[in-house]
């Protein structure tokens, strides 16, 4: 009877034990690893906590910069890259040989105002406009109190404090998409071409989010373009844009406005690449285009594993469990439609 007592106890842990083994499987999920924008940064912390929360997956993601994302993930030591602008042609190339010969496809899963920040002590609510600000990091405006910025703030006192630009010295998205939109919205006032390097004439440069946003903070009289959460976590000031339909002030409703107003570039295509210069040329009232949608940037197919399945299900309660909060760090909520549209594109990664 001994025996078959302790036969029976060792027959019902090992059974134990296996239930307990699969349900741990079930609940422990995937690992997916993305590099690049810093824009996105602090959604994809957010992010990593809801992915947890809702299914157990693991989201590792590193701001170190669009252009470090992208080489991350053309030699294939990312799942996928974040990225604030949409690969270049010959990346294009690159990316359909890391991906198996598949396509690589644009996933906008984040949305962002970025603010035009600045360290003026004193002075609240600065106008600027499109073209002063071409003029301003083109350093052809050079001072607080010049005519060009006066005209925009009547009645507001002004000091003489020299304008210190700050761009970002790194390979950015961000930088690109602000210098598109100078190019798009002051066409005569910005010279040249948008790219990840920043183009325009003196400043001075630093790098990531993080470092535009910590050298404005400690340097008066300086501005730079940051999302603007980092903007807020540095508490700086924030510029109302007139974009031509007078001063628009940088807040939910108003980036909310501008990203309803979105368009895709192939309207028809999983491949999901926002249509920048029609945002940036918008003169919406109560709209503010100057938004950033980053991009994760993930093979259609040709994944190993369960790599494929796991992008799937993250990227799934990102759009349905994730957007909740994103007001709070500096993030604009995706609506229906625009989640309607990323979730068809989700749905068929492969």
């Amino acid at each position: 009877m001994r025996m078959k007592s302790s036969a029976a106890l060792v027959s019902a842990a090992a059974v134990t034990a296996l239930v307990l083994s699969a349900c741990g499987s079930e609940e422990s999920g995937g690992t997916i690893s993305g590099e690049g924008s810093t824009a996105q940064q602090k959604a994809m912390e957010h992010f990593q906590v809801v992915v947890a929360d809702n299914g157990g997956n693991v989201l590792n993601y590193t701001g170190s910069g669009s252009g470090d994302g992208i080489a991350k993930f053309l030699s294939s030591d990312v799942d996928f890259a974040g990225s604030d602008s949409p690969l270049k042609d010959e990346e294009i190339a690159e990316a359909k040989t890391r991906c198996g010969g598949n396509d690589a496809w644009h996933i906008p899963l984040v949305a962002g105002p970025v603010a035009i920040a600045y360290n003026l002590p004193g002075v609240e609510g600065v106008v600027l406009n499109p073209t002063v600000l071409a003029g301003i990091f083109d350093s052809k405006i050079t001072t607080w109190d010049a005519p060009e910025i006066a005209a925009l703030n009547p009645g507001k006192e002004l000091p003489a404090t020299p304008i210190v630009p700050v761009h970002r010295s790194d390979s950015s998205g961000t930088t690109d998409n602000f210098q598109r939109f100078l190019q798009d919205s002051a066409p005569e006032a910005w010279p040249y071409e948008h790219d990840k390097t920043f183009k325009g004439q003196g400043g001075s440069g630093a790098s990531k989010s993080t470092g535009v946003g910590d050298t404005v903070k400690k340097t008066a009289g300086s501005v730079t373009y940051v999302e603007w959460g980092f903007a807020e976590e540095n508490d700086l000031g924030i510029a109302q844009i007139d974009f031509g339909v007078g001063a628009t002030e940088l807040n939910g409703e108003t980036s909310g406005k501008a990203l309803d107003a979105v368009t895709f570039k192939d309207p028809g295509s999983k491949d999901l690449i926002v249509d920048t210069d029609a945002l940036y040329a918008m003169q919406e009232p109560g709209a503010y285009p100057l938004l950033l949608t980053p991009y994760s940037i993930v093979c259609s197919a040709g994944y190993e594993g369960d790599v494929s399945a796991t992008l799937k299900d993250s990227f799934t309660v990102i759009l349905n469990d994730g957007q909740d909060g994103l007001a709070e760090i500096g993030y604009t909520p995706l609506p229906a439609e625009y989640k309607a549209k990323l979730q068809s594109t989700i749905d068929a990664l492969a």
